[in-house]
């Protein structure tokens, strides 16, 4: 009796631990399997690429062949608006998912912090392989140090925020002798226009790692001026004489903004080349399902467009970028989104997308819920801002601080003296008509005052004069960037 009882047990036991070791190795399998179905992230980041020259946007001088193929396949964004049209602040912002006064990033070449952080430390934490190609602009120079002096110099391990593939420069628009530093810190170099032998070795990268969740960034430096600097082949696509200029580009500028267009175009065109290989590559792989590519801009350019160059200012042609997002298991229907997206929403929306918990050091909003659902972002406008002027819109050229609203519809914004512009995006979408303090549009103006109060409420940014947030962080002005005339907010009042 005794021995049939003590068998009993035993048997028992076998049995428990059967069932046990069954849970254990199907608990292990989901594991794996989420694992391997967790999306890849190709992240592929142009500088200085306005909204309009595109062209799925209805461009028809820019020649852009894979682009398009490429926004028939994704959501399209046209209301993709920077937070701060500058090169490092955004990068900062979307590194992060913070606003610019949050991680000390609003004036170029001052560095992100280490102990921030970032999207590529995010996915790493979840098993992601994580790389970085091309231009970076995060790493900065001391306090003390020359302006510019770090944009030659290698990023340290210690300072590459998570990623671990990389062939990075920090700075360079030298676009046809172009180097790098790789993992080592050793110095190599891009053979030709730097923009295909980068996006060649995204490619090795995909295809290395296909079998492993990856995170990579390929940051192009064109189509930032030196405009002139394209293969030969695209710059000859282009006739100058032919190019469609925007109705507010001055008439005495109009033979210097065709030149110089037709030499962006050209850069983009080539850059429009790379897409098409990393969309052939994908697809070769057999990748195309489960992997989110994002195709965006770090801000515009003004193109002449109200007689002037380059960026930081509150305008359309300088906040206004292109963003495609395709990911077919998730966003089968491909469609445009009309509300507007900020800097600080693309890292949570991303992360959302990956089924990602958002940390809570991430400001910005998760969109992804309403884009999986077939449905359009809901916002009642994005925050632009220029809390320093500098560099090439510095006080002396009429640069000033500024906070604003971008809605799908209008823009308003706000200086040190008070409301500055307002348009109506829809009837004027050139910006010629300044709607400001006209009694007509008085609600409508305090509507979009209230919003902008509580944008920036919400952020803590008391909206104070450029040389507190310098003395905060401990910043320095670079060339003659503090320089200013004691009527320089009174300029093109």
């Amino acid at each position: 009796m005794s021995h049939r009882i003590s068998n009993k047990f035993y048997l028992i036991i076998l049995v428990v631990f059967g069932l046990s070791l069954l849970a254990f190795k199907s608990i292990m399998k989901e594991t794996t399997e989420e694992k391997a179905i967790r999306p890849n992230v190709i992240f592929v980041l142009a500088d200085q690429w306005r909204a309009d020259a595109i062209g799925y946007a209805g461009n028809n001088d820019v020649i852009t062949p894979n682009f398009d193929r490429l926004s028939k396949e994704s959501l399209v964004f046209e209301n993709a608006v920077t937070v701060m049209a500058v090169c490092a602040p955004w990068r900062a912002s979307f590194l992060t998912g913070q606003y610019p006064l949050t991680n000390g990033v609003f004036y170029n070449d001052r560095p992100l912090p280490n102990e921030a952080l970032t999207i590529a430390e995010i996915y790493k934490e979840q098993g992601y392989q994580t790389g970085y190609i091309g231009k970076w602009h995060v790493n900065g120079h001391g306090r003390g140090e020359p302006a510019f002096s770090a944009r030659d110099k290698p990023v340290t391990k210690d300072r590459r925020q998570g990623f671990d593939y990389w062939k990075v420069r920090e700075v360079t628009h030298d676009y046809n002798n172009s180097y790098y530093f790789d993992e080592n810190d050793q110095k190599q170099y891009w053979e030709g226009y730097d923009a295909f032998p980068q996006t060649d070795s995204a490619i090795s990268y995909i295809k290395k790692n296909k079998d492993n969740p990856f995170f990579i960034m390929l940051s192009w430096g064109p189509p930032h001026n030196p405009y002139h600097t394209a293969p030969e082949e695209y710059r000859k696509l282009y006739d100058p004489s032919k190019i469609t200029l925007r109705p507010n580009v001055p008439e005495a500028l109009q033979d210097s903004a065709r030149q110089i267009i037709a030499d962006y175009y050209a850069h983009i065109t080539a850059l429009d080349k790379s897409m098409g290989d990393i969309l052939d590559a994908v697809e070769k792989e057999g990748l195309s399902e489960n992997t989110i590519i994002v195709f965006t801009s770090e801000h515009g350019d003004m193109l002449f467009s109200k007689g002037v160059l380059r960026k930081q200012r509150p305008y359309d042609e300088s906040i206004k970028v292109p963003m495609l997002i395709r990911y077919p298991k998730k966003l089968s229907n491909p469609r445009t989104i009309r509300g507007p997206i900020n800097t600080p929403d693309l890292l949570p929306t991303l992360l959302g997308l990956s089924d990602i918990k958002v940390p809570k050091t991430v400001e910005g909003t998760d969109y992804s819920k309403s884009l999986i659902q077939g449905k359009d972002i809901t916002s009642d406008g994005a925050l632009i801002m220029l809390p320093v002027p500098f560099h090439e819109w510095q006080f002396m050229n009429g640069g000033r601080e500024f906070r604003g609203i971008r809605t799908d519809r209008y823009t308003y914004v706000k200086d040190l003296v008070g409301p500055w512009l307002l348009y109506d995006n829809q009837i004027d979408p050139f910006q010629n008509n300044n709607l400001v303090d006209l009694p007509k549009y008085k609600d409508l103006q305090d509507s979009l005052e209230k919003v902008l109060k509580s944008k920036l409420k919400q952020t803590k940014d008391e909206f104070l004069p450029a040389d507190y947030y310098m003395t905060k962080w401990n910043y320095s002005y670079d060339k003659n960037d503090s320089t200013r005339s004691k009527n320089y907010l009174l300029i093109n009042r």
